[in-house]
């Protein structure tokens, strides 16, 4: 018999060998009928493997992270089986389960694949799905797998089993499909009752531009017909809120082919709202301690070496900078954490000195594929809103847990209030991806997993999604259509001040190694930007909206009636503009409401005789007449964060 421990710290035991459809089975018909797969010992597995020892097990459904991972990888093997009937000698390269569904990189050699042919490679899975075939996993030698698809003809699977250890592989099996996979997947192919389609793009074969480009068809599916209506409801919404629609209508920003690709042109209405989230960062900042720093746009090799970006991430991460200077390399900035260690040793420092907090709003360059680029939200160069705090080992916790609060106070002056904090530690099977000792890797994931408890927050760990310097503590946040963003972030890291031999002077007059911790509240301003956008489908706050009203004339002889109250109210520090185009009131009305300005000031004789403004709400239409005053009193209010 093995023992068996459930969420709820039960133990109930089984005889060994017993899976986790049979646990299920134990509890309730109902539950095991809803099973997916399950975590054991932390890791997912299928609902159908033998457990063999005593383990601590999570039963997995639709409602469970992991368990919509397994449904969708499960249909991209799905898709997969039906594009090999439909498509006779298509090559495969890779099918994961993506956060929004799923996906299948194809090689469809001469044959042009349009996205025409979707609906009938739907309709083909969801015959083939009606077939209830068990997903049967099988461990294979490395042999086997490489005679397996050498004899298919396949070889991108042959380049996949290169890189892999005999004795690690599997294969996953169902109907007359059969690839090379870890798993897990869902008990059959009869849990899959609705599914859609959605895209096709190019993607080069393990994003090496120089290797051939794929065809990668995307699509989602569910357990339930009414949850597909659902989700194509949402995606609909999706589209009127997608932040490049609404950036261009709004005017808001731009992008330039001569510019270059991923390289955002903020115009002046986005540059209003990108600053005054800057300025509303800092007044936060300053408030908590913080100093403000500047740091170049470049920075020597070296810089990159010692910090360990540069073996980390590769050469072909950093773009070069031509220099005068014969020998001498210099290159793009991809981080400001490396510059600001630096900053730290400008002088020498007492443990009465700390903490010590260097805050800028850093723009750094990445290079990113030309196929990843998506508006704002995938971009090649973009500003973090950057601090590095250095502290001493026995400030970690309460210093962590302030940049926790200044987070949650930017969260929710934005109305992002449905969030988890991810608690991303280290792979503890795979622990050569990461530098510095087991001793501080533990101090540092200790130290957020404590903080993030004594905050109260709703939390989640994920291994293996730690920094390579130290473990984080990301925020994801749902957007007002439920969809999960990752923004802000904080991360304990012992080992950058290691490698820049950081040092302050203890109070036993020794040289002590402080720890740093980093953090982004925003993440970055563009990908926030994007998710603002997307968020509140371009309706910002009133504090942060680039135009806070627009007066409109009834006709040309209340324009200079309309020129001194647009003065009047910018003296209070409240932002608008006047339309003066030859239009009808009802066309400017109309206009105003698509550009989203939130409130409108309509002039006429009415209002000149009496000094009044008839006002309007955008969303909210007529709110009468006040004076010059009153709704300047109004909007002050309002904008006060």
């Amino acid at each position: 018999m093995i023992e068996i421990t459930l969420p709820d710290g039960s133990i109930k035991e089984f005889p060994k060998g017993t899976n986790a459809y049979q646990i299920a089975l134990s509890i309730s018909e109902g539950l095991a009928r809803n099973v997916l797969a399950a975590e054991v010992n932390g890791q997912v597995w299928d609902a159908s493997r033998p457990i063999e020892n005593n383990a601590h097990v999570k039963l997995l459904t639709w409602n469970d992270t992991h368990g919509k991972s397994a449904f969708w990888h499960s249909s991209a093997h799905l898709m997969a089986e039906a594009l090999e009937a439909l498509y006779p000698g298509v090559k495969l390269g890779i099918g994961p389960a993506i956060e929004t569904g799923f996906y299948y990189d194809v090689d469809f050699g001469d044959y042009e694949f349009s996205s025409d042919e979707l609906p009938s490679i739907e309709n083909k899975m969801l015959e083939l799905a009606r077939t209830k075939s068990e997903y049967i996993r099988e461990s294979v030698s490395k042999a086997d797998a490489e005679a397996y698809f050498t004899n298919k003809g396949d070889e991108y699977k042959l380049d996949l089993i290169k890189d892999l250890e005999d004795g690690t592989i599997t294969f996953y099996k169902q109907g007359n499909f059969t690839d090379l996979c870890r798993g897990p997947h869902i008990p059959n192919t009869g849990f899959i009752k609705a599914i859609k389609l959605t895209n096709v793009a190019g993607a080069y074969w393990r994003g090496d531009e120089s290797r051939k480009q794929l065809t990668r068809i995307y699509g989602v599916s569910f357990p339930k017909q009414g949850e597909l209506v659902e989700y194509l409801k949402m995606i609909e919404e999706a589209k009127k809120r997608d932040h490049r629609k609404l950036g261009k209508e709004l005017e808001l920003f731009a992008f330039s082919e001569k510019v270059g690709m991923g390289l955002p042109l903020w115009l002046p209405k986005g540059a209003i709202l990108r600053q005054k989230l800057i300025d509303f960062l800092q007044r936060a900042q300053i408030k908590a301690g913080y100093e403000p720093v500047v740091t170049p746009h470049i920075g020597h090799k070296n810089l990159y070496v010692t910090s360990g970006h540069y073996e980390k991430y590769g050469a072909d991460s950093f773009q070069p900078i031509k220099t005068p200077q014969e020998g001498e390399e210099f290159l793009l900035k991809p981080m400001n954490c490396p510059h600001h260690c630096e900053i730290y040793k400008v002088k020498p420092r007492s443990y009465k000195d700390l903490p010590v907090r260097f805050a800028e709003f850093g723009t750094v360059y990445r290079y990113e594929q030309s196929g990843e680029l998506h508006g704002l939200t995938r971009v090649r160069g973009f500003t973090q809103d950057d601090a590095h705090l250095f502290c001493r080992p026995d400030q970690v916790k309460e210093e962590f847990k302030k940049v926790i609060d200044l987070v949650l106070y930017v969260f929710g002056a934005l109305g992002f209030d449905d969030y988890t904090a991810q608690i991303s530690l280290r792979d503890p099977e795979n622990k050569s991806k990461y530098i510095g000792s087991d001793e501080n890797w533990s101090l540092a994931e200790t130290a957020i997993i404590e903080s993030a408890a004594e905050k109260g927050l709703k939390t989640v760990v994920e291994l293996g999604e730690a920094a390579f310097y130290g473990p984080k503590l990301d925020f994801m946040v749902k957007d007002a259509l439920g969809r999960k963003w990752q923004l802000g972030t904080i991360q304990v890291d012992y080992n950058l001040p290691e490698r820049f031999e950081l040092e302050y002077t203890g109070s036993d007059n020794m040289k002590h190694r402080p720890v740093m911790i980093h953090r982004a509240p925003f993440g970055s301003l563009e990908r926030f930007i994007a998710v603002l956008i997307e968020h509140c489908a371009g309706k910002f706050p009133l504090w942060l909206a680039p135009e806070q009203f627009i007066i409109l004339p009834v006709s040309e002889k209340y324009e200079e009636y309309a020129k001194k109250l647009l003065e009047s109210l910018n003296n209070s520090d409240i932002r608008g503009l006047i339309d003066l185009r030859d239009e009808k009131v009802g066309r400017k009305i109309r206009d105003a409401e698509l550009k989203k300005i939130p409130y409108m000031i309509i002039i006429g004789e009415k209002e000149v005789e009496t000094d009044t403004l008839s006002v309007r709400k955008h969303g909210d239409g007529d709110l009468g007449t006040m004076s010059k005053h009153a709704f300047s009193e109004q909007l002050t209010k309002e904008i006060t964060v």
